[in-house]
């Protein structure tokens, strides 16, 4: 991957919805070797997909609750059960297997406090082998970006 794919990359991140023509003129490409430096990025993963970003409190899901989960036991079968669990809860958007105290941190949604603990008392502690559940819900939004930083950020020099 070169710099003129990291452009293309942060173009479609910022706007997944540029004709292949604006973004060869953003990228300094003409259409059809654009094209192919994107269908090369799709065929080699490095664009997952596509989706749209929506408004969660118009959509009807305001709350974002940050909830840190500790395991009973980290072996091998329990974190493949969580982790197997986790899969079907729809509320949790995002799910990172930590260092430190905790085991894990999801990023839940929900559209009520109320609706939150129906979530809480009957799915998440249903999955097996969770110890602690800590939630700690965001007042607000302070920051979200969607296109990552150039790699020039990240020098060691």
């Amino acid at each position: 991957m070169d710099a003129t794919d990291r452009k293309i990359i942060r173009c479609l991140q910022e706007n997944g919805r540029l004709t292949n023509q604006e973004l060869a003129e953003r990228v300094n490409l003409s259409p059809s070797p654009c094209l192919r430096r994107v269908r090369n990025l799709e065929r080699d993963g490095v664009l997952a997909g596509y989706a749209a970003i929506v408004d969660q409190e118009r959509y009807g899901l305001p709350i974002n609750v940050f909830v840190s989960i500790r395991l009973e036991r980290q072996t091998d079968q329990a974190i493949r059960a969580f982790e197997e669990g986790i899969q079907n809860l729809d509320e949790v958007l995002e799910c990172y297997l930590m260092t430190g105290s905790r085991d894990y941190l999801l990023r839940v949604i929900s559209h009520s406090l109320k609706s939150y603990e129906t979530f809480l008392r009957e799915k998440l502690t249903a999955i097996e082998g969770i110890s602690v559940i800590e939630s700690s819900f965001a007042l607000g939004q302070v920051k979200r970006r969607t296109a990552f930083p150039p790699l020039a950020h990240f020098d060691e020099t």
